[in-house]
């Protein structure tokens, strides 16, 4: 069959980080030849699948991943070989049942999705299909709205900002093209409004700035500036998308400690009245880990009050694992989860995760990591899944870029038939 799989080896590559981390590379019988490159994550949730390091601290401060691709290099690649490209859930299980742990700590979910993801594209290139319409069908063609990180605070960055991630969302926009250019002008007009104050305009690890506001609320305050300075209506042509990252902040007692801008400490209670002020102020639309992975009451307090008004997303509560996310689903606990490919460690998995959000009625967000490489399999990815909403860093970074150009590229291939909406 011309899609068998003849070859696979691995790599050690450099992220976006200067950390190292996995590059596959598949040959299949006919001669196609393709490569995937691994995420990695900073706020991490503890259930994920286990990203394999080496732990030499002669060698990248420990952060080496040569055990990573010698399992690829020596058990996963005599076991897939002879199989076909085409069967994405057997190659995926055939690892799986390779590493015989719950959380690919053996192998390592680095080098799992790095195989999963180079067949995946091998399969496409070999049918001669765009890597979206392979794994989406024939009617895929739904562009995701760009949740654009332009504040980066908490682990992404060294500044006075507690919530991770402040998102500018086109959601009043035709277009993704038109989208792209809303929220990439307000970047630049934030950009001169920090600098207009003296602020830094360095950024953080997924390209948004990453100054030292006097508050998380006067981040908000200086992008609703933003946007209308750059000509647009808040609430109507762009909103605001939050990221807590809140088991950054969450102490071993149960509370809340907003230690980088100096809040103090706060209880669940606290901080469900806060965003239930914050939702009623600022046109927020989405609001991912606003409590730590293990306050399940917390999220379905917070459900309960403003899930009816904004997506509230579960990222490190549910790590795009099944077993999370339908317990969430039966407890209510949010109304949407954060799908990332390296949290789970395969392409099947994955889409197994968008399937139960989609039968439970639950939307879904397609998202990149803060260690990233120039790989755009994501956009792909989050175009296939039908999803609509994609988080995916700021308008700076090229490995953040790259997916954009690629949304830009589908968009253009699609002509007219392409859909988007919020």
């Amino acid at each position: 069959m011309k899609d068998t799989i003849t070859a696979v080896r691995a790599m050690e590559i450099l992220d976006s980080r200067g950390n190292p981390t996995v590059r596959v590379f598949v040959e299949l019988q006919d001669g196609t030849k393709a490569s995937a490159s691994v995420p990695s994550g900073a706020s991490t949730g503890e259930n994920e699948a286990i990203e394999l390091r080496d732990g030499d601290k002669n060698r990248y401060l420990g952060k080496g991943v040569l055990k990573a691709v010698t399992n690829v290099n020596t058990i996963i690649s005599p076991a897939v070989l002879g199989m076909s490209a085409a069967g994405q859930v057997a190659v995926d299980q055939r690892m799986v049942e390779l590493d015989g742990t719950d959380n690919k700590s053996k192998l390592g979910a680095n080098a799992i999705l790095g195989v999963s993801m180079a067949v995946a594209r091998a399969a496409a290139q070999s049918f001669g299909l765009p890597l979206y319409r392979y794994l989406g069908g024939t009617g895929a063609r739904r562009i995701p709205v760009p949740a654009m990180n332009i504040i980066n605070g908490g682990a992404h960055a060294d500044n006075s900002v507690d919530i991770q991630e402040f998102m500018a969302v086109p959601v009043g926009a035709p277009s993704f093209g038109e989208g792209l250019r809303y929220i990439a002008e307000t970047f630049h007009i934030l950009k001169g409004l920090l600098k207009a104050r003296g602020l830094a305009t360095s950024v953080g690890d997924e390209g948004g700035f990453a100054p030292n506001l006097e508050s998380n609320e006067a981040v908000m305050d200086i992008i609703m500036q933003a946007i209308e300075k750059a000509g647009y209506v808040p609430g109507q042509d762009i909103a605001i998308s939050l990221d807590s990252a809140a088991s950054s902040f969450a102490t071993e007692t149960g509370e809340y400690d907003l230690k980088w801008s100096g809040g103090g400490k706060m209880k669940s209670a606290d901080l469900i009245e806060m965003g239930a002020k914050w939702v009623e102020k600022y046109p927020i639309v989405s609001w991912e880990d606003p409590f730590a992975e293990n306050d399940w009451d917390g999220f379905k307090q917070f459900t309960q009050r403003v899930g009816d008004k904004i997506d509230i997303v579960g990222d490190d509560i549910f790590v795009t694992n099944t077993q999370y996310i339908a317990r969430g689903i039966e407890e209510k606990a949010a109304n949407s989860v954060l799908i990332k490919l390296n949290q789970i460690g395969t392409v099947s998995e994955s889409i197994d995760a968008v399937r139960m959000c989609r039968d439970a009625g639950w939307r879904y967000f397609i998202s990149h990591r803060s260690g990233e490489t120039e790989d755009t399999f994501l956009a792909d990815f989050a175009v296939a899944m039908d999803g609509g909403q994609l988080k995916t860093g700021s308008a700076s970074r090229s490995e953040r870029i790259a997916k954009y150009n690629r949304l830009l590229e589908i968009e253009m291939e699609l002509e007219g038939s392409a859909l988007y909406y919020w």
